[in-house]
């Protein structure tokens, strides 16, 4: 673990309680001496963290601390970036306009040097994909989130409609398209569907039986056998 991580480790620690707790617990849950932990705590004091308390009294700290910015390598602010930027490309615009926020709130908090390089950066990405669905794909995520059952109209390559009632749990972004991973009751197996195929989309407001997490492992299972991926997939 590096000491930018391990600091950073540190401040989740604080974070999660909130009276006072003493050093030594504080270095067994990091796995550091009770000197390395000292000295952690004196940086991040140092670098503006409100942590308040003494060795022997334990350190508690304040609400409403944002990480500050030198947190972050370099390297991580790019792939930050790079992420944003990518995200706002796409045609899910609620999705779109949060990466576009988020990469201002980072922007906001950056020393004016790494500011400068943020605007000068050379990590561009490509022009924005065609907006192909007649979905809200906002509707698909939250009930991914949510863990509740979609209804819609989907149409296979050839054209073929069908109604379908699915537990999405999965949805992955493609540059062109967007596929969604479900559990099918008309199919009783794992599917996968294509965004731009979908229409008349119905949130039903109802709890999918399973969670998940226990359905995303389960079809990840599936990946490693091709002849049953072959006839999973409704999104061909």
């Amino acid at each position: 673990m590096s000491r930018s991580e391990r600091l950073l480790g540190l401040i989740q620690i604080l974070r999660r309680h909130r009276r006072p707790v003493s050093g030594r617990t504080l270095a067994d849950e990091m796995g550091v001496s009770i000197r390395t932990l000292y000295r952690d705590i004196a940086t991040l004091q140092g670098q503006g963290a409100p942590i308040e308390g003494e060795a022997g009294l334990g350190y508690v700290l304040k609400p409403g601390f944002m990480l500050p910015p030198l947190m972050f390598s370099d390297e991580e602010i790019e792939a930050i970036v790079l992420g944003s930027r990518w995200v706002a490309k796409q045609p899910d615009k609620r999705l779109a306009a949060a990466a576009t926020d988020a990469l201002a709130k980072i922007a906001a908090v950056l020393p004016d040097d790494l500011r400068e390089d943020l605007d000068a950066t050379t990590l561009l990405v490509g022009p924005r994909s065609d907006n192909l669905e007649a979905i809200d794909l906002g509707i698909v995520r939250q009930a991914i989130r949510e863990e509740r059952k979609l209804g819609f109209l989907y149409r296979d390559a050839g054209g073929a409609a069908s109604e379908r009632l699915v537990w999405p749990f999965a949805l992955a972004f493609f540059d062109k398209v967007r596929v969604m991973a479900a559990w099918c009751e008309t199919r009783q197996d794992f599917r996968h569907f294509r965004a731009d195929r979908m229409s008349d989309l119905t949130a039903t407001g109802i709890r999918y039986p399973r969670r998940r997490q226990a359905m995303l492992k389960e079809w990840r299972a599936t990946l490693d056998a091709p002849r049953l991926n072959a006839r999973r997939d409704d999104s061909a």
